[in-house]
């Protein structure tokens, strides 16, 4: 998969996202490359590997273009021998809202506590139906980037 990325990121508010989920996966993943908004990434959801490009956000962070193809787990597992100090642990549960479907990722680790929600869209201006369990809209904000959460995890926050 690749081409444009257009997505909105929230925070949650309560666990009622669990009871909704209609599939829910691990993840692990780790970065060979995160600078200057650009990010290589390895990823390991259950059994497949996956190497994701990103390039740098544009219109406050709600777009970026996105390159994903799929390795094999060894291939994944050996890239992560590469990887920069940190590697993100979370479960992310799939959740379906209107037409669309929010990822919510309860992450584990240095980053525990934190739950974020996401919703990708094909269109800035995309309405979509926000699910009880969405609380503040944290689209843009650094802080909640995977890769920025490697470097400065949620755990070490002092204002949360």
């Amino acid at each position: 998969m690749s081409g444009m990325e257009i997505e909105r990121k929230f925070l949650v508010r309560n666990d009622d996202y669990k009871r909704c989920a209609h599939k829910n996966y691990r993840i692990k993943q780790g970065y060979i490359c995160s600078q200057q908004g650009r990010t290589v990434r390895v990823r390991i959801r259950d059994n497949q590997g996956f190497l994701t490009i990103k390039g740098p956000s544009l219109d406050g962070g709600l777009s970026r273009y996105e390159f994903e193809k799929e390795i094999s787990l060894d291939e994944a597992e050996h890239l992560f021998l590469l990887c920069e100090p940190g590697i993100i642990d979370k479960t992310r549960y799939l959740v379906s809202s209107g037409s669309h479907t929010f990822e919510v990722d309860e992450f584990y680790g240095d980053n525990e506590g934190l739950v974020i929600a996401e919703v990708e869209l094909s269109s800035p201006d995309e309405s979509y139906e926000k699910p009880d369990f969405i609380a503040s809209e944290v689209t843009g904000d650094r802080r909640y980037y995977n890769s920025h959460l490697r470097r400065n995890p949620y755990k070490s926050w002092e204002v949360r």
